[in-house]
């Protein structure tokens, strides 16, 4: 009997059903929350929709229990899979004080969560990189068996931060995968107009590492090559550099409106890659799952949605008082 991709892949059904409940929990939040942006409730949404295949499928590939991640802001579907929950999620959104990233301090997707091992992130782009790079050289001057890995969009790897963090990752072979979910834009500009190359992977021997380009909207395939780039890194054989072909089916954030820079046929295009229902049709051909079972789904992850919103919603702000905390060190304390 032929096996499925998934099953060539080493991944069994309840594996694939998994990713795909990931994904789409990722999906229904972030619409949930623009929604929650359009009536007022939260103040800022940086969308993941479009590019959760290349996040789930990539997170699946790498160690829960000992690897460490620097997600860029849209990387939704890579905290969820490492230990973040909903909830989390949209205290963060609601900016409440149990926000675990930053106890309300911080634009949502700005992760950070220790005991998940989620490198906390910053504003500027790129500079998770460098730290992802920093945490892998502790790792391997320590002989520890965990790698890193860093997410960034292409229009980060044009930043300096990226060539400094890619060159001394490759000229030390240190334990990281770099990953770039290329959307096609860096806010309002196209990719013509950011690269002279063809590809970013095409950037990579530069750094002395392998480079590839991956269908982001294919889980199976970014689980495929980022996988294959896990096992060379804790092999001790260096970094890798992957890119994700993605579409960003939203505006780059809620302060942006896409449209001005976007045609309507682009758009459509984009929204026919949708990556939800095209691996909801793999799994369907492959006997995982059947309409019923899609449904079921659906009406549970839409539960956890609803129960997330509402906690959210009603939970306590910071105190003003504590405005100051996690920004100085306590006496006594161990925050």
């Amino acid at each position: 009997m032929t096996k499925n991709r998934h099953e060539q892949l080493g991944l069994s059904n309840e594996d694939v059903l998994r990713m795909y409940e990931t994904m789409l929990t990722a999906r229904r939040l972030d619409e949930r929350m623009w929604l929650l942006n359009r009536s007022g409730k939260i103040p800022f949404v940086i969308s993941c929709q479009g590019q959760e295949a290349a996040q789930v499928g990539a997170a699946f590939a790498l160690d829960t229990e000992k690897d460490y991640i620097a997600p860029y802001y849209r990387d939704m579907g890579v905290v969820l899979h490492f230990g973040m929950t909903p909830k989390d999620l949209m205290l963060s959104a609601f900016a409440k004080a149990e926000d675990p990233n930053s106890g309300g301090r911080q634009m949502p997707g700005h992760f950070g969560q220790k005991k998940n091992r989620i490198l906390t992130g910053s504003s500027p782009v790129t500079t998770q990189l460098p730290h992802a790079v920093g945490v892998a050289l502790a790792g391997k001057i320590k002989k520890k068996d965990f790698i890193t890995f860093v997410t960034l969009g292409e229009g980060s790897s044009n930043q300096g931060d990226f060539h400094e963090g890619a060159n001394f990752a490759g000229v030390h072979k240190l334990p990281t995968i770099i990953m770039v979910e290329n959307n096609k834009y860096a806010i309002s500009v196209p990719l013509e107009k950011q690269l002279a190359c063809e590809y970013v992977s095409d950037r990579a021997p530069g750094y002395g590492m392998p480079g590839h380009t991956v269908d982001g909207t294919d889980p199976l395939a970014v689980y495929e090559v980022v996988k294959a780039a896990a096992d060379r890194a804790r092999a001790g054989e260096g970094p890798t550099l992957v890119e994700t072909i993605c579409y960003r089916l939203t505006a780059h954030s809620s302060d942006d409106d896409h449209r001005a820079y976007r045609s309507e046929e682009d758009l459509k295009a984009e929204r026919e890659k949708d990556p939800i229902p095209r691996f909801s049709a793999y799994l369907k051909e492959a006997g995982v799952l059947d309409e019923e079972t899609e449904k079921e789904l659906e009406e549970r992850v839409k539960q956890v949605v609803n129960d997330a919103t509402d906690y959210a919603e009603s939970a306590p702000y910071a105190e003003p008082e504590t405005a100051l905390k996690y920004v100085y060190a306590e006496q006594g304390g161990d925050e």
